[in-house]
């Protein structure tokens, strides 16, 4: 059985991945370009598969981090593919993911210390 820790480190990895496929993009390409389109949302669903895979421990001690959101996201992209919006997903990996990269960083520290 995997541990937090471990979930966790699947979140930042899946983070490294989406910066990597869309540092050379800007809002108009991206959503031009299916490829780093579906390279992101399987790396979205990893996300939110991983916070769903935390504990309630874990989440009851980090309550500011939007673990229903990342799920939410795993749900639409799994369940409702073809609603997904592009832009939504531009912006959710422009403006959502670097403060959540910081606050997994953070609840990572303090567990591993």
């Amino acid at each position: 059985m995997k541990t937090d820790t471990a979930y966790l480190r699947h979140i930042l990895d899946a983070i490294s991945q989406i910066d990597e496929y869309i540092k050379d993009f800007d809002r108009e390409d991206f959503l031009a370009d299916n490829k780093t389109i579906d390279a992101t949302l399987m790396q979205l669903e990893i996300i939110g598969e991983a916070s769903n895979k935390l504990s309630k421990e874990f989440k009851d001690k980090y309550p500011k981090i939007p673990f229903r959101n990342m799920a939410d996201m795993r749900n639409v992209v799994v369940h409702d593919y073809f609603g997904v919006v592009r832009k939504t997903v531009w912006n959710t990996c422009k403006k959502n993911l670097p403060p959540l990269r910081e606050q997994i960083k953070k609840s990572l520290d303090e567990i591993v210390g």
